[in-house]
């Protein structure tokens, strides 16, 4: 970041802070709250608290905010609005999973491949052979808030979550009726979107179904990209003190992509189906309270790794079937005022099989050794964590935290994962709060057992996360907050050349350091806005990290109309190693309210028309426009 942007970029902020605040939205005739003053979270918890007795930083999004784009993935709004939070991508819709896509999202740096982890209601996410998230399966149609722990979350969701955290908590329906939403909309490259849901309850039973379809030509010659998907949710109150629920989610995008445009690919077209279930029983009484769930992740990938101009077709096809299954358990217990102990056990089975398929002949070599070095048909792995939080108000002014988690590894062994905090309350709308906090990630399957760098003994990657906080609550209307952070990582796993032969070791250390800013203000009752800014120091550049991210928004609404607009700057943003990209991104939203049940819209995005890259050789698509209409019954 130049200085003279830096410059500008702090008077921005230093305006914002003196007067901005708590983000809300409208209701009837004036503002309704987004963000409660007392916002209540499940995310670093599990069990559900007032964020500001929590010595660590969460940012909540609410259905609302995800809506007010009518975007169908969670992600680009999640970027928006999370400071240090950022996300690579390649085309007008769809992450896919190949290059510049998989392991895309990224948290003051740390997120390459599975160092940041995925949840949805609390259930982890990702692929059981390659450990990383899948982006395009985090769609908003399903999607009540999303929750994001910036930092290390080792302590209780384990591995992955070294990084940190996001979060993506389901629909709900609180009062008995139905209401159904609908989104139709189309525009540029030949992109279409359809999503809908269902939500009913009637007494004790409740359900929620949804489905979504997209596609896009794309703005490059092989960029297309399509998906469809449902989800499903039906939960039953026995009482007020037991609930349960099951849900399912299936997702299926055909992706194509296009290469570099340096070294563009034909047919590099991949064909992916993801799919979760689980069931899930909670308790909630007057002292105590937890939740039980068993779940099922599962993919099955089917990849033509296509061929450069003028190159000869691969003879094959990559496919793999991978899956995790587990088991997840916490009970909270407040043994007096103020006080609160979470102990919690997790156990994964994950892994799968991989194989190239003879496109003629359908004849498959496996590409998944054991530890002897020998080609097997299937690998997986266990992992067992238990921990314990402890965390108690002392009078009225002070939150102490403290936990430890034993994670075991069939492969790797005992990781210890011990984490601290205090949160201060000199005054009723201000905290000051301080953390030390560790993460880690195992070594994945790929890493262990695929390919020729594949390497058995590997050590897990780790890093220590010091942390201080600042949060300023003005009346009903403002908030501000501010982060100072440093880390320190090592065993970072990377692939070297030993003996002239590809080996994955650990060899790489990383200290990343910066600061975090965010406010809200509510002007009147027409008009908010909100904005935040992130400054990341890397002493070794990171692929997908931006040195500087800034983001301001803001929100009109009166009588039936309503704009929203936000502007979103990156400096310094590594596409390689030895290169940088800086833009500017302006997007906008207008929509009228035809009738109690209608709604039309359109919105730009990039309607600066920059040219740019978040991956090196993918230029994005410049200004792009789409229109449609929100029915809602």
């Amino acid at each position: 970041m130049s200085k003279v942007m830096r410059i500008r970029t702090l008077l921005l902020l230093s305006t914002c802070a003196a007067s901005l605040s708590l983000q809300a939205e409208t209701q009837d005739e004036g503002i309704r709250d987004t963000t409660e003053m007392s916002e209540v979270v499940v995310t670093g918890t599990r069990d559900a608290t007032e964020a500001r007795h929590l010595p660590f930083t969460v940012t909540s999004i609410s259905n609302e905010r995800l809506n007010d784009n009518y975007r169908s993935s969670v992600l680009p709004t999640v970027m928006e609005q999370t400071p240090g939070l950022f996300t690579t991508s390649r085309g007008v819709l769809g992450y896919g999973v190949s290059t510049g896509a998989e392991g895309s999202i990224k948290v003051r740096g740390v997120g390459s491949g599975a160092q940041l982890l995925v949840l949805i209601d609390g259930q982890p996410q990702y692929a059981g052979l390659m450990g990383h998230p899948i982006p395009d399966v985090y769609q908003t149609l399903m999607t009540e808030k999303v929750e994001v722990l910036r930092g290390p979350a080792s302590l209780l969701y384990g591995s992955n979550a070294m990084g940190g955290v996001v979060n993506i908590v389901t629909r709900q329906m609180n009062q008995d009726g139905c209401k159904t939403n609908i989104s139709l909309q189309g525009g540029s490259y030949g992109t279409f979107q359809a999503d809908g849901v269902n939500r009913f309850r009637m007494g004790k039973f409740y359900s929620i179904v949804g489905a979504q379809y997209q596609r896009t030509d794309g703005h490059r010659p092989d960029s297309k990209f399509e998906q469809f998907g449902g989800y499903a949710k039906v939960g039953y109150d026995f009482n007020e003190n037991w609930k349960a629920f099951a849900d399912a989610n299936v997702t299926h995008f055909d992706a194509s992509n296009p290469g570099p445009v340096y070294a563009p690919l034909l047919d590099n077209d991949s064909k992916i189906t993801r799919g979760l279930a689980s069931v899930s029983l909670s308790n909630s009484f007057e002292r105590t309270s937890g939740t039980l769930r068993a779940f099922i992740d599962w993919g099955h990938h089917n990849i033509d790794d296509g061929y450069s101009k003028g190159a000869v077709p691969k003879a094959y096809l990559y496919k793999h079937d991978d899956y995790i299954a587990g088991i997840t358990w916490y009970q909270s217990v407040h043994f007096f005022e103020g006080n609160t102990m979470t102990v919690g056990l997790d156990w994964q089975h994950f892994g799968g099989s991989a194989w190239n398929e003879d496109k003629t002949t359908e004849a498959k070599t496996y590409l998944v050794k054991d530890a002897d070095g020998n080609l097997v048909e299937n690998q997986h792995a266990d992992e067992v964590g238990t921990y314990i939080d402890f965390r108690q108000d002392i009078c009225k002014w002070l939150t102490v935290d403290a936990g430890l988690r034993v994670d075991w590894h069939s492969v790797i062994g005992t990781e210890l994962v011990p984490q601290g905090g205090l949160a201060f309350h000199p005054t009723r709308n201000a905290d000051i709060k301080a953390l030390v906090s560790k993460g880690f990630r195992n070594p994945i399957i790929r890493e262990m057992y695929m390919f020729p760098p594949a390497t058995t003994d590997l050590k897990p990657e780790r890093m220590m996360n010091y942390e201080l906080a600042y949060n300023q609550r003005i009346g009903k209307k403002a908030r501000i907050g501010a982060n100072l952070f440093y880390i320190k990582g090592k065993n970072l796993i990377n692939t070297i050349r030993v003996g002239g032969r590809p080996r994955n070791v650990n060899t790489g250390d990383f200290e990343n350091w910066g600061m975090e800013l965010s406010a809200d203000y509510i002007i009147n009752k027409y008009w908010s806005v909100n904005g935040n800014y992130s400054y990341l120091r890397m002493t070794t550049p990171i692929i997908g990290a931006p040195e500087g991210k800034l983001y301001f928004g803001g929100k009109f609404h009166k009588d039936k109309w309503t704009a929203t607009a936000g502007v979103q700057n990156i400096s310094g943003l590594y596409i390689a190693e030895d290169a940088k990209e800086n833009y500017t991104l302006f997007n906008a939203t207008v929509s009228y309210k035809v009738l109690p049940w209608l709604t039309i819209f359109a919105k730009g995005e990039n309607l600066l028309a920059e040219q740019y890259q978040t991956y090196d050789g993918y230029f994005m698509p410049k200004a792009t426009f789409m229109g449609g209409a929100s029915f809602e019954f």
